[in-house]
Order: C-alpha cells, then sequence, then structure tokens
C-alpha cells in the first residue's frame, strides 16, 4: 500500500519534471528570452494549460506528488535562491538603496493590506499581491504562500499580476528613461528600477536595455529587496498568531497560537551568509544556481496545475485592481522618492 502511494507520488512529480523541461525549452526560444519570460513564468502558463484541459483526465492519485511540488520543492528552491546574493552586495550599494529599498518595501505592503481591505478582499490573496509587489515577484509570493498556507490559486492569482505589470515595467522604464520623462542620474535611475521592479528577470531586461552603469547597481538593490524577504516573512508568521491569539480571546475553543517559524526563510539567510565567503567555485555556484531555477520552476508550474480558470473566476477583478495601484504607487511614489531622497542620502 505504502509503495504504491509512493509510486503514484513519483507519477505526479515526474510529470511536473516533464513539464518544467519544457518550459526550459520555451525559455530558450528567442522571442520569449526578448520578453525576459523566465522558466518560472512559462511554467507556471504551462502548468495552468494543463489545469484547464488535461487535469480531469489524469488519475486522482497523482496529485499528491503535484502538491509535494508546490510545498517540499518550492521551500528547498527559495533556501538555495541565497546562493545568488552575498552581504558583499549589500555593502556595494550602501546605506542609501537600503533606506530606499525599506520605504518601498514596507509602503507597498502595509498600503497593499489597507487597499485589500477597502476592497472587500480575501486577505490571503492581498497579502501575497502586496508581498510579491513590493519584494521580488513570484519568488517573494511562493515565500509568503509557504508561510501563511494559502490556497494555491490565489497564489497563482498572484503571481499573475506580479507577470502582467513587471513585463509592462520592463519595456516602459527604457522607454521612459530615454525620452526624458524619468529626470534621473544614471545612479538614481539604477536605485529605481532595482527598487520598484517586480520580478529580477524584469530588473535585468530593463537594466540592460539602458546600460551597464545602471543595470549593475539596479540589480543589487534588487537583491537587498530579496534579502528583505526573510524579515517579512518572520513579521507575517508573528502576525498569524497575534490575530490566532485574538480569536482565542473572542471565545473559540480549540485553538491555539503559535508561533510558525518558516525556517526555509532562516535557511535562505543562512545560504546567503555562506556564500559571502566564497567557498565555493564559480561554476558550482553557477550550476547551484540553474539547479535552483529548476526547483523553483517546478513549485511553479505545480502551482499553475493547481490553477483552474474556475477559480480565476472566483478570485475577481479585485485581484488586478489591487495589483494596479500599487503599480502606480511604485512608480509614481517611487520616482518622487528617489529623485527628491536620494540628493540628500547619496
Amino acid at each position: 500500500m505504502f509503495s504504491e502511494k509512493r509510486g503514484s507520488m513519483l507519477h505526479g512529480i515526474l510529470l511536473i519534471v516533464l513539464f518544467s523541461c519544457a518550459a526550459f525549452y520555451i525559455g530558450d526560444i528567442p522571442f520569449v528570452k526578448k520578453l525576459s519570460f523566465s522558466p518560472m513564468i512559462v511554467g507556471i502558463v504551462l502548468g495552468m494549460l494543463y489545469a484547464n484541459s488535461l487535469r480531469n483526465h489524469l488519475p486522482g492519485t497523482w496529485i499528491p506528488g503535484i502538491q509535494f511540488c508546490t510545498k517540499q520543492i518550492l521551500r528547498l528552491g527559495i533556501i538555495l535562491y541565497g546562493f545568488r546574493l552575498t552581504f558583499q552586495d549589500v555593502v556595494a550599494v550602501g546605506l542609501p538603496a537600503i533606506i530606499i529599498d525599506a520605504i518601498i518595501v514596507t509602503v507597498t505592503i502595509i498600503g497593499g493590506i489597507y487597499i485589500g481591505k477597502i476592497l472587500k478582499m480575501d486577505k490571503d490573496t492581498a497579502l501575497l499581491t502586496s508581498v510579491g509587489s513590493g519584494i521580488c515577484g513570484a519568488a517573494a509570493v511562493l515565500g509568503a504562500e509557504a508561510t501563511i498556507r494559502s490556497k494555491p490559486y490565489k497564489t497563482a492569482v498572484a503571481i499573475s499580476t506580479v507577470v502582467i505589470f513587471g513585463t509592462i515595467s520592463m519595456f516602459l522604464y527604457p522607454f521612459l528613461y530615454r525620452t526624458g520623462v524619468f529626470d534621473l542620474s544614471h545612479e538614481q535611475m539604477g536605485i529605481f528600477t532595482g527598487s520598484t521592479l517586480h520580478e529580477v528577470a524584469h530588473v535585468v531586461g530593463a537594466g540592460d536595455a539602458m546600460g551597464k552603469d545602471i543595470s549593475d547597481s539596479a540589480i543589487i538593490v534588487k537583491m537587498i529587496r530579496v534579502m528583505m524577504l526573510v524579515p517579512v516573512l518572520l513579521i507575517i508568521s508573528f502576525a498569524m498568531v497575534r490575530a490566532g491569539a485574538g480569536k482565542n480571546k473572542g471565545g473559540k475553543e480549540g485553538q491555539k497560537s503559535k508561533i510558525t517559524i518558516p525556517w526555509f526563510a532562516i535557511g535562505f539567510l543562512l545560504v546567503i551568509g555562506f556564500n559571502s565567503f566564497d567557498l565555493l567555485p564559480g561554476r558550482f555556484v553557477t550550476g547551484i544556481n540553474n539547479f535552483d531555477t529548476f526547483l523553483l520552476t517546478m513549485a511553479m508550474t505545480a502551482l499553475g496545475a493547481e490553477t483552474s480558470i474556475e477559480k480565476f473566476k472566483k478570485a475577481g477583478a479585485k485581484p488586478f485592481i489591487l495589483a494596479l495601484v500599487l503599480y502606480a504607487w511604485l512608480i509614481g511614489g517611487g520616482y518622487v522618492i528617489i529623485k527628491y531622497l536620494t540628493p540628500y542620502i547619496l
């Protein structure tokens, strides 16, 4: 019985592996590369196509394998993501970028939560959308999902908003910079790009289009935002405990509140610290990063496979309205902060 269950799980995992391999192949097509669609983004699209076509024609016993990829594989992928960062990167950019990143992340997440309340949105979807917009796109949404344990379709909806507005920004930022609408120095534009664009891939794409001087600083500023995922997840976990305690006081029995420490986030931070010592050969780290991209692609594909059109309809238009408001803040508010605050702290 146990071996049958394990075999069924392996079938589900192998299905996701095959879809992920296809995502890498599609992601390597020149047209897709120009759009800077990473294999992770392609993977979630393939997963959603599967969810809305073949899903009902395959054995239900494969579902545990798919869900394994949305949880355990996801957490491992986030831990290994730390090999892309070092604490030296933070020092290289300095205090100004850290201050600006902290302002952007804090206002975006807190503002998004309150706007979600005004829109009477589902709390999980509002939080996931806000974290994705505020920190590092899909990776942040996945990290928050693993902490709050929301339903997969809510995660997919939040990631969709990140992909849409992040992709628009990737083309919009270089255009507005070249036409002089963004009246910023190279250094300011680098900080602005890194602190306001959604995905790392979007920052790389927009930065390359504006030149190496902007690209280098933009990527480092973006990576500092990625590091902020750890304290944000710890705060979310603590807030969940407080909310649970409040419910208990309200008279609900049988509920115990305890802090759920996102160990994968701590692991992520420890890996960054280890990577900062530069103990591993560059090729080995590159191999780990490639493997990690594949793991995250598997997680994204599995999340897509849990998302049907009916669930998108259930989520409604509100997540996209929230993402649009946050997008306007990132561009407008971010520009004002960079333009008028950086002269005093750079």
